[in-house]
């Protein structure tokens, strides 16, 4: 068996545990964590995903993202992938979550951040092919012109709406 997920209903509730790629082939709702990363001067972490990646290869992200395990909280869940992804250890601070019709499968997103500094990020060359830090202005005038995952920009909206902060 792969990797385990809480098989989770429509408002989030846990019903079953399931192998993630069966939930994914067979459109079952479970949890995915998201961090996105701020440095000291308010920039966000921006990443491109390797091109032999199974999932969106060459696309890029301002989100570090992974599943949450089978009995692990959405907390534990960005803290794990944020250290695996990015080697770094830091306190992540809950955002939002929302029910998220994504290209591979539906799932419950909670978006977390985090404050790092530049000096902490040591990315996974197989998860992590380049990196930078971005102001908001220019995190916006990037979703217009690179290609993000489109959970990324989904996430991205939703983030507008509630914060002034990703206009500066």
């Amino acid at each position: 068996m792969g990797e385990l997920v809480d098989h989770v209903d429509e408002h989030d509730r846990v019903v079953g545990v399931v192998d993630r790629r069966e939930a994914v082939a067979a459109g079952l709702l479970y949890r995915m964590s998201m961090v996105l990363c701020r440095d000291e001067t308010g920039r966000y972490l921006v990443h491109r995903r390797p091109e032999s990646s199974s999932r969106f290869p060459g696309e890029y992200s301002w989100l570090v993202a992974g599943a949450v395990h089978a009995g692990e909280s959405y907390a534990e869940a960005a803290g794990r992938e944020l250290l695996e992804e990015m080697g770094v250890r830091a306190s992540v601070r809950p955002l939002f979550t929302f029910l998220c019709r994504g290209e591979l499968s539906p799932y419950w997103f909670a978006v977390y951040e985090a404050t790092v500094s530049q000096e902490q990020v040591a990315p996974q060359v197989a998860e992590v092919a380049w990196h930078g830090w971005l102001s908001g202005t220019e995190l916006r005038d990037a979703m217009t012109n690179w290609k993000f995952v489109s959970d990324s920009r989904d996430a991205y909206r939703r983030y507008l709406e509630l914060t002034a902060d990703a206009t500066r």
